[in-house]
Order: structure tokens, then sequence, then C-alpha cells
């Protein structure tokens, strides 16, 4: 076997390493909420795994891993390239860190394949269906219907930072209506309520 082949291999099982992806999100990322948006992330990926084709493991860790460097780099472009740069120099394969860049639209990294838009799908309204929950009176994700994110997400005052069109193009790129795409993020993110704070 070839040194270069050893080395794909060992890049393909260090994508799919859930330790080594939550070390250095922690390493990284010292924000109880940026964490937490990353656990969302996480999981509406490997959800997503159930409609389509894919690896489970490297989609998880695609999505905790997509704003690792957000914390220490919040101002674009330098995130995500930042972090780009640190998954190359820890040997992560390129397609895992192409996914990762195609996130942020002004990266110019094209998304090639479903799981970078699915991940581009899922980012923004992870956050958005979280911060629904937090108004919730019990403030619990269990609790937020679709039909209410639906809602909020046409009042420009309520979690205004939220990227709307993002939303909505990435529902159009997965080709899913907006209210599954809505559904899927919030049955995803219910099991893992605890781990999120709701």
């Amino acid at each position: 076997m070839s040194e270069s082949s050893t080395g794909t291999e060992n890049a393909e099982e260090l994508a799919r390493d859930r330790d080594v992806a939550l070390a250095l999100l922690h390493e990284w990322t010292a924000s109880e909420s940026l964490r937490r948006h990353a656990y969302a992330v996480e999981a509406a990926m490997i959800a997503a795994c159930a409609r389509v084709e894919g690896d489970s493991a490297y989609w998880g860790n695609v999505g905790l891993l997509h704003d690792f460097d957000y914390e220490r780099h919040p101002e674009a472009p330098a995130h995500p390239l930042e972090g780009a740069v640190v998954l190359r120099e820890r040997g992560y394969p390129e397609q895992f860190v192409r996914t990762i860049l195609s996130h942020a639209t002004y990266s110019g990294v094209p998304r090639e394949d479903d799981c970078a838009r699915w991940l581009f799908a899922v980012d923004e309204l992870c956050g958005f269906c979280m911060a629904c929950a937090l108004v919730q009176p019990d403030k619990r994700i269990a609790s937020v219907k679709t039909k209410s994110v639906k809602k909020k997400l046409k009042q420009k005052g309520f979690a205004a930072k939220v990227n709307r069109e993002d939303i909505s193009q990435g529902a159009a790129e997965i080709g899913l209506p907006i209210e599954e795409l809505i559904e899927h993020v919030l049955k995803a993110l219910t099991p893992v309520a605890a781990r999120l704070g709701l």
C-alpha cells in the first residue's frame, strides 16, 4: 500500500472520529452557546443521513466543526477560511474542508454534494429554532411547533441576526418545502435537547 493511500485512509478515519472533532471544538470554542449550536447542527446533519445516502459519523463531524473557528475569527472572511487552514493542518480530507467552507457563501466554494447542501440548509435554521425554544414558557425545543417557527421567520425583529435568505435558499437547494425542513430540524434537536440546554 502506498504512503499516499495510507494517508487518505487516515484522513477518512479522522473525518469520522467524533472524539477528535469534539476535542477540537472545545479547544477552539469556550462559549457554551456556540458549542450548543455545533451540537444542534451535528444532530440535524446526522438526521439528514436517514433521508439521503450519507455517512452519519462524517456528516455529524461536519456539523460539529463547521463553526469551530468562529469564536476566534468571527468576521468574514476569516471564518471559515482560518478554520480551513487548521483542518488541513490537522489532516482532515480536502472534501471535508471544502464542505465546511461552502456553508459560507462568500468563500466562493460551491456546494458540490448532499452533505454540503444539507449543512447550508440546517445551519441558520438550527440557531433560529433554538431561539424559538428559548421564548417558550418552558424553554423546551419539544414545545416548538413548525407553524410557530414559520411565523417567526416573517418577524424581522425576532432573532434578527439569522439570515432568512440563507434558510430559504438552503431549503430550495435540498428540494424541500420550508415547512418540511423546519420539521426536520425540530425532530433532530428534540432527542438532544438536554445537551442543548432546551
